[in-house]
């Protein structure tokens, strides 16, 4: 066989593990609707609610989508007991520019500063100026929400307590699938490159990896099989902007699980196994050659971690010419 020689180098290496994913928005969950009667007006699939933005109406009255993360569970007037959900709704009144002026401090207490704020939130949904919020009039949730279902669509009837919408987050997400076998290489944190439909590689992080499997298990015309076992990971892009417009898209993720720095490498087609076990290398010195053992270590694409006492950078190794 033909043979040419390869560097040996001392350098930066990490080996990573390839996983299979989908571009996205998360998983989608069901927001809940607070009222009971006909759905008169739905979002857009897709579209992006902050708060202060109506998600849907029912009976012709909006359901505002509020900023908090205790879920409404009483109607707001004065009078009412101090609570957490109180200052949740305070503190939207003041970021959407309702209570300028009015003195307004984001406390547990709902005030008559407080109705003033409501009333003038709920003229600019073109409702009376009660002062007072029914716990039907809103939805509070952590942060903005995307469209992503219509668990009740326009005309149907919704009870209070049943799903309305399904919703994902707005960021953009990767979800990747973790064989089982491999879920000690992947973890909270690490670096990963996703590689994008056209080619284009981004950078993003490991967010978070779930504790529940799942597993493919549906065949050819509905026939159950045993699928493999994954374990779905989230992955978050460092520019969401290069995923612009590849909603759902397939795509595959490049893990870093370790790095080694200031180690020896050599390609992989160096490595010779050795009659008695493990491996070596042929070092070149001109026109001879000697055959020196070595522990592989990291593999990174086409070169090899290699440790020896009788190697050094700059040797020489026989490699295959092709």
């Amino acid at each position: 066989m033909p043979t040419k020689t390869a560097t040996v180098e001392r350098t930066t290496l990490s080996s990573t593990t390839q996983l299979s994913g989908t571009l996205g928005h998360g998983a989608s969950r069901p927001l809940f609707s607070p009222a009971s009667g006909t759905v008169t007006a739905v979002p857009m699939l897709g579209s992006t609610i902050t708060a202060g933005g109506v998600l849907f109406t029912v009976d012709g009255r909006p359901i505002v989508l509020m900023g908090g993360a205790e879920p409404a569970w009483r109607d707001f007037h004065v009078g009412m007991s101090a609570g957490a959900d109180v200052r949740q709704l305070e503190a939207d009144l003041v970021d959407l520019g309702f209570a300028s002026g009015l003195g307004l401090t984001v406390d547990d207490t709902y005030t008559s500063r407080t109705a003033t704020a409501v009333g003038r939130w709920q003229r600019s949904l073109g409702l009376p100026a009660t002062g007072s919020v029914s716990r039907s009039d809103l939805v509070f949730e952590p942060g903005a929400v995307r469209i992503l279902g219509l668990t009740a669509p326009l005309g149907s009837r919704v009870s209070d307590g049943e799903p309305a919408l399904m919703v994902g987050s707005t960021s953009v997400e990767v979800t990747a699938a973790v064989p089982a076998a491999q879920t000690d290489l992947v973890h909270p944190g690490d670096r990963v490159t996703v590689t994008l439909p056209a080619g284009r590689s981004v950078a993003g992080a490991v967010t978070a990896v779930s504790t529940v499997a799942a597993s493919d298990s549906s065949g050819a015309g509905g026939q159950q099989n045993n699928g493999p076992v994954t374990i779905p990971a989230t992955i978050v892009l460092d520019d969401p902007l290069q995923a612009a417009g590849l909603d759902e898209a397939p795509v595959t993720v490049q893990v870093t699980d370790r790095t080694v720095t200031g180690v020896l490498a050599v390609p992989i087609t160096a490595l010779v196994a050795l009659a008695g076990g493990g491996y070596g290398v042929y070092v070149a010195h001109g026109s001879a050659r000697d055959l020196v053992a070595v522990t592989p270590g990291v593999f990174a694409g086409t070169r090899v971690q290699v440790d020896s006492a009788a190697l050094r950078a700059g040797d020489r190794v026989v490699v295959p010419a092709s």
